[in-house]
């Protein structure tokens, strides 16, 4: 991971993307216990092309001569599933305007907040974030009332009243 930050970091340093941080799986694993996941989401600020098109040519283009391919959706980046997504709504925008800043695994890096990554698992609402999402609830990690303001700034109450009163999953 070290040596995937470190090409992620050149790219912020010669301009191809501006700021990112880390989200998803791999960044719940910073908070809480680690979960399988195949690749490393990393989230950007990209301005739109004219007409609202967002275009990460530039990104694929620049990896490219540096070596790295194509993987699905994915570049494949010093051994690690590379997934650049676009901060395109504004739970995302917020999650990296306010990402702190960390090492990890020896690497400078961004990553987003427990409470904006449990504000996105609870949005996403697939049964992988609804497990992520208990895990950060048990393992107690986040600031609740931060938690309950990102919550209401994004119009998800309903969706967390929903989310705590569901049945338990059975094992």
């Amino acid at each position: 991971m070290e040596k995937t930050l470190a090409v992620i970091n050149q790219m912020q340093a010669d301009g191809v993307i501006g700021k990112y941080a880390i989200g998803g799986a791999i960044a719940a694993f910073y908070y809480i216990e680690p979960a399988a996941t195949k690749d490393l989401d990393i989230f950007i600020a990209l301005d739109p092309e004219p007409g609202g098109l967002v275009l990460l040519a530039p990104i694929y283009n620049y990896l490219k001569t540096k070596g790295y391919r194509e993987e699905c959706e994915a570049v494949l980046i010093e051994n690690w599933a590379v997934q650049f997504l676009p901060a395109s709504d504004p739970l995302l925008q917020e999650a990296l305007d306010t990402a702190g800043r960390i090492e990890f695994q020896g690497a400078p890096t961004r990553i987003f907040r427990a409470e904006y990554l449990m504000a996105i698992s609870l949005r996403t609402g697939r049964d992988k974030d609804y497990a992520r999402l208990a895990q950060f609830i048990e393992e107690n990690i986040a600031d609740q009332t931060l938690f309950t303001e990102i919550l209401k700034r994004h119009h998800l109450i309903e969706q967390w009243e929903k989310f705590k009163n569901r049945p338990p999953s059975n094992p």
